[in-house]
């Protein structure tokens, strides 16, 4: 996913590669459209192949558009432990260059739960809750409800099954609260992060698929560093001369 992607409360007037998390949903034939898109994308990268698969193009709009309520929310856990409203009415997005991925994301409105020491905990739009606890609770149920509307609108748009559109729901919000902290650039914040990811994701909540997946692993070098298995498979292994990610589902069903 996206590492890079930038948070910020409006929609510049008159750029037209941003979109509304509830437009798309409400026209599905515009997630038709950017699925589309990116599988042109891929031909380009790819003149070799005959033909790109469905559900490589399809498994990518996927974990994309996931990816922005995901990141939006751990970015402000993880930063001002507030949630902001993750509702599709209040998120959107710019779709940014050739291959086109969600690039800087847009939160929408002044409304958030915080903790009674937030210095903003008097703000007209600010709701206190009591502990980290509740706080995370609340990330993890904004996004599980985001997440639904849009599989109910996205399943019958692709072949990929409800197992593995909630399995990719699992990895986005695992991955962005893993992100928000790696994106400090110290060892300290990527461990923040983790625990972030700890604290929302401590054991499995269906939908979702499983609880964190994050654990320590020696690195090539020998370092123990955080890593993570995947819930769901990108189908990236399709294309000509690439193979599975590492943590592919894939590679521990044939081992």
């Amino acid at each position: 996913m996206p590492e890079d992607a930038r948070i910020r409360g409006d929609v510049p007037e008159g750029d037209s590669d941003w979109v509304r998390c509830d437009d798309l949903l409400d026209e599905p034939a515009r997630l038709v459209a950017w699925r589309e898109r990116l599988g042109g994308w891929l031909a380009g990268q790819y003149p070799e192949a005959a033909g790109i698969p469905e559900r490589t193009p399809a498994s990518w709009i996927l974990s994309w558009y996931l990816h922005v309520p995901a990141f939006a929310g751990a970015m402000l856990l993880h930063h001002e432990r507030r949630v902001p409203s993750l509702a599709p009415s209040a998120l959107a997005f710019r779709i940014e260059g050739d291959r086109p991925h969600p690039g800087s994301i847009a939160v929408l409105g002044d409304r958030f739960h915080c903790l009674p020491s937030d210095p903003g905990s008097a703000h007209p739009g600010a709701v206190v809750v009591p502990d980290e606890r509740a706080l995370a609770a609340i990330l993890r149920g904004r996004f599980v409800t985001h997440a639904k509307r849009f599989i109910d609108v996205y399943a019958p748009l692709t072949r990929l099954g409800r197992r593995q559109l909630w399995a990719a729901a699992t990895d986005s919000l695992d991955n962005a609260l893993w992100s928000a902290g790696r994106l400090g650039g110290t060892p300290s914040a990527e461990g923040a992060g983790v625990a972030d990811a700890a604290l929302v994701l401590e054991s499995r909540f269906p939908p979702l698929t499983s609880a964190s997946k994050l654990r320590l692993a020696s690195g090539a070098d020998g370092r123990r560093e955080w890593t993570r298995n995947r819930e769901s498979c990108c189908y990236s292994y399709l294309l000509p001369a690439e193979s599975e990610c590492d943590g592919c589902p894939r590679i521990r069903v044939k081992g």
